[in-house]
């Protein structure tokens, strides 16, 4: 069947369209005033990784980060999707220390890296891929810490009726204005509970937490206290020649986490602004230069910052010989 979602990027190869990706968007305020969207943006949709800064919160406002030490470069890999950087297990590794935790106690099972350089060398090394690797495992080394300062079990905490995950839905509920427990839910790449939310209510949260005013000031601190965190170590949010973090790179007045199956969702914290897109079919490629599109649009950057989230509405395809054969590009228009 066809998508009742208007085209949000499109492919092109040999001077004509070869593909087209179709999706939702939504740009609200911290009010949840309207100010930019396209397609079905109240069909609730799993926001999977996109969310780990909500997934971050209670660390810090439990007390957790602060008793175990956590720096901002912790915090920022909390909330990351990682490529297994050696930096990015260092810190992992550390987390985890400060906790009294081991590596055995993740939850997150183990996947390769995703930077290719860091798997030819684990093999060279005759190594297997550890839960340590998993793109998740500073936000579960969070959680760990948050079990234990909780005195809760770590066994299970990646179980819904965890108290970890308890609070995180608690989190999810206020900031999004929506009761989560009474929404679909299901189990993520990760193992952790996620729960799906309409693009609108997703992209309210992110306005919210974003604009930390309002909030209470024990919770406007600690959503300032996330920001800080990735503006000052946007490496740690994903890595390498990704995405997320080029972009945090170029303009840092930018808060943005992908998440799987072509979500998106980001902040511009001085403009009060909360956003959330998602691909029909899940393509990263249309959700990363949608995304850069969508921010650019908006009329709160400088020339500087507009320039620069404008470069990343087009990604060149080459093929395997490194010849220019086409490009991914932005297709949104028709916003209300």
């Amino acid at each position: 069947m066809a998508s009742p979602n208007p085209v949000i990027a499109e492919v092109t190869r040999g001077g004509i369209v070869e593909s087209r990706h179709t999706g939702a968007f939504v740009v609200v305020d911290k009010d949840g005033r309207l100010v930019a969207s396209a397609g079905d943006i109240d069909r609730a949709i799993f926001p999977r990784s996109a969310i780990k800064a909500f997934q971050c919160l209670p660390v810090i406002e439990s007390g957790a980060a602060d008793r175990f030490g956590f720096t901002e470069e912790d915090i920022a890999l909390a909330c990351s999707s990682h490529n297994g950087e050696a930096s990015h297990v260092r810190v992992a590794g550390g987390m985890l220390a400060k906790a009294g935790m081991t590596e055995a106690q993740y939850e997150c099972g183990a996947h390769w890296p995703y930077e290719l350089s860091t798997q030819h060398d684990m093999l060279r090394r005759d190594e297997e891929p550890r839960a340590i690797h998993n793109n998740c495992s500073g936000k579960h080394a969070g959680m760990l810490a948050l079990a234990r300062h909780l005195n809760a079990p770590t066994e299970g905490y990646t179980r819904i009726d965890h108290p970890v995950q308890r609070a995180v839905a608690k989190v999810m509920s206020e900031f999004c204005d929506i009761t989560v427990d009474a929404q679909p839910h299901g189990i993520d790449g990760c193992s952790v509970p996620t729960w799906a939310v309409p693009l609108r209510n997703l992209a309210l949260g992110f306005a919210r937490f974003g604009s930390a005013t309002g909030l209470g000031e024990a919770r406007d601190a600690a959503c300032r206290r996330i920001v800080a965190a990735v503006r000052a170590h946007p490496f740690m949010v994903a890595g390498s020649n990704r995405f997320c973090t080029r972009l945090m790179e170029e303009v840092p007045r930018a808060f943005v986490k992908t998440g799987a199956e072509g979500v998106f969702c980001g902040a511009v914290p001085h403009a009060g602004l909360g956003l959330a897109l998602k691909c029909d079919d899940g393509a990263h490629r249309a959700s990363e230069t949608a995304m850069a599109a969508l921010m650019a649009s908006l009329p709160v950057w400088n020339e500087a910052e507009r320039r620069a989230l404008a470069s990343f509405a087009a990604t060149d395809l080459s093929n395997w010989r490194k010849v220019h054969v086409g490009d991914v590009h932005a297709a949104i228009g028709g916003a209300s």
